[in-house]
């Protein structure tokens, strides 16, 4: 009996599962734009801020904005915005607030929630303070991007003993960068990089040392700057070959003349989350002579997933490039399965196991907290390529 009963909740919950969403906002802040347009980002779209087929409806008999949602399935972490990462919807103190979470197969099918605040127009609160160590530094507000006639924030961290040899540091290249190092600056919280790099520092966990540069997004050209392709659906994209390029020509020749580093492939590592994890991977493929490592956190491979697996089939990657995937099982339909098609199409061009380390965690969200968590594991087995033998005698990792 028990196991009809399970089977028989299995069939109603995958019915359920089949039918449409509807989330009502009861309540927004007085203070919205009457001519907002109020979007949902979240896992089924990568988190894209101003995608038109999730742009909420005004009812204006209830005075309340509506979004049917189209049947899925798992479960869908998201938030309300009005159209950018500055706009994103936070507490009444105007502080973060966690993601929003719906499970498909056990949820109702009409949510109401309500909007308290947007962050532009609450006010940094007291709490947000600068984070960045005194090892980060802002190479640049407004450095040239000329593929792309545009200028960028750069930021760069610098190992603990920087200061005090001659010594040559590998270097690896983040996106997103108001992310990386300052809770100040992010829009979504930091990554921490610079606090647990120091921490591996002063443990004698990190065999190499590192520089870090770490280039801002401009959020409005964020989805254009981070795919080479343009998705039809969303009508983003295109700009990725420019973007990337500016990191190549422009930004790494400028980091190598002025920093003491080691510019070959074998110590050049590049990474990012979500979109920022797409642009990684294709600088790799792009530049396969200039990147020795990738790092991809929650990659958001569904933007242009055939493009991206018919152009590792037409361009080899270097069977010596260092692959570290890591997601969250439950991060939304597509990732999981997308992450692993990219994965197996590197394996069947060529990259040897033991060059692709993949991880999709139980517990894994698209939120920078995650990926603040899972920095270190990948730092450290990326940065092995930068050290010979050096995989082996990794000591164990403990910053508690």
């Amino acid at each position: 009996m028990k196991k009809v009963f399970s089977r028989l909740l299995g069939r109603i919950r995958r019915k359920t599962a089949r039918l449409p969403v509807t989330i009502w906002l009861t309540s927004v802040p007085a203070s919205t734009p009457a001519a907002a347009t109020l979007y949902l980002t979240g896992s089924c779209n990568g988190w894209t801020t101003d995608d038109p087929a999730l742009a909420f409806t005004f009812d204006p008999a209830s005075g309340s904005y509506y979004l049917a949602l189209p049947p899925g399935r798992g479960t869908l972490d998201y938030k309300v915005c009005r159209g950018s990462w500055a706009t994103i919807e936070t507490d009444a103190d105007n502080r973060a607030v966690p993601n929003r979470r719906y499970l498909y197969s056990q949820g109702p099918r009409e949510l109401r929630l309500q909007v308290l605040n947007w962050e532009d127009q609450g006010g940094i609160v007291p709490l947000r303070q600068h984070s960045a160590s005194p090892n980060v530094h802002i190479l640049s507000p407004d450095f040239p991007v000329p593929q792309l006639r545009r200028t960028r924030r750069v930021w760069v961290y610098l190992p603990p003993d920087y200061g005090t040899g001659e010594r040559r540091y590998p270097v690896l290249y983040l996106q997103d960068g108001q992310n990386v190092f300052d809770q100040y600056t992010s829009f979504a919280g930091e990554w921490g990089v610079d606090e647990t790099l120091d921490q591996l520092a002063a443990h004698g966990q990190d065999p190499t040392g590192c520089l870090v540069i770490a280039v801002d997004n401009v959020d409005k050209h964020r989805l254009d700057e981070y795919s080479p392709w343009r998705n039809p659906r969303i009508r983003r994209g295109g700009e990725g070959e420019q973007y990337v390029d500016f990191l190549v020509d422009t930004l790494k020749p400028f980091i190598d003349h002025h920093y003491r580093t080691r510019p070959e492939r074998a110590a050049t590592y590049v990474a990012g989350s979500s979109m920022g994890a797409l642009i990684a991977t294709y600088a790799a493929l792009r530049h396969p002579a200039v990147f020795g490592g990738v790092g991809a956190f929650s990659p958001a491979y569904w933007f242009a997933g055939p493009s991206l697996l018919a152009y590792i089939a037409q361009h080899a990657p270097r069977p010596d490039t260092r692959w570290y995937f890591v997601c969250g099982a439950q991060e939304g339909p597509s990732m999981v399965p997308m992450m692993t098609a990219v994965r197996d199409a590197l394996h069947t061009a060529g990259v040897p196991d033991n060059n692709l380390n993949f991880n999709a965690l139980p517990d894994g969200v698209h939120a920078e907290w995650f990926w603040r968590r899972e920095f270190a594991g990948a730092y450290r087995w990326l940065l092995a390529g930068a050290l010979p033998g050096a995989e082996a005698a990794l000591p164990t990792i403990s910053l508690a």
